[in-house]
């Protein structure tokens, strides 16, 4: 299995865990969850994302992490408290993850 198939099954599998922690879990298995998910950021960051690739992840990973902040602060989903999770997991996910590839890119442009 080459890096790529595991960045793209690492997201697949963290967009599963995502939404299993939008349905919500007892406190045991939260915790474990959540770090999985933020060990599925880093891969996907490292592994998934080529340099063509960088610009667009970067913008797109920037946008859905701040539009999760603002659902979750903002408190638009009080009332279903399921998406507040999925989106607090969504941040989990996108923010090792686009952190990891900012890293890359600024090395790349050191690099000329």
């Amino acid at each position: 299995m080459n890096e790529n198939q595991i960045g793209s099954w690492s997201f697949i599998v963290a967009l599963v865990v995502a939404v299993v922690l939008g349905i919500g879990l007892s406190a045991d298995y939260k915790q474990v969850l959540v770090y999985l998910l933020f060990s599925f950021g880093i891969v996907v960051g490292l592994l998934n994302i080529t340099a063509q690739e960088t610009q667009a992840f970067l913008t797109a990973g920037t946008v859905l992490a701040l539009l999760s902040f603002l659902g979750v602060q903002v408190g638009t989903f009080e009332s279903a408290p399921f998406i507040t999770n999925m989106l607090r997991a969504i941040l989990t996910l996108f923010i090792p993850a686009t952190i990891i590839v900012a890293l890359k890119a600024v090395y790349m442009l050191a690099q000329e």
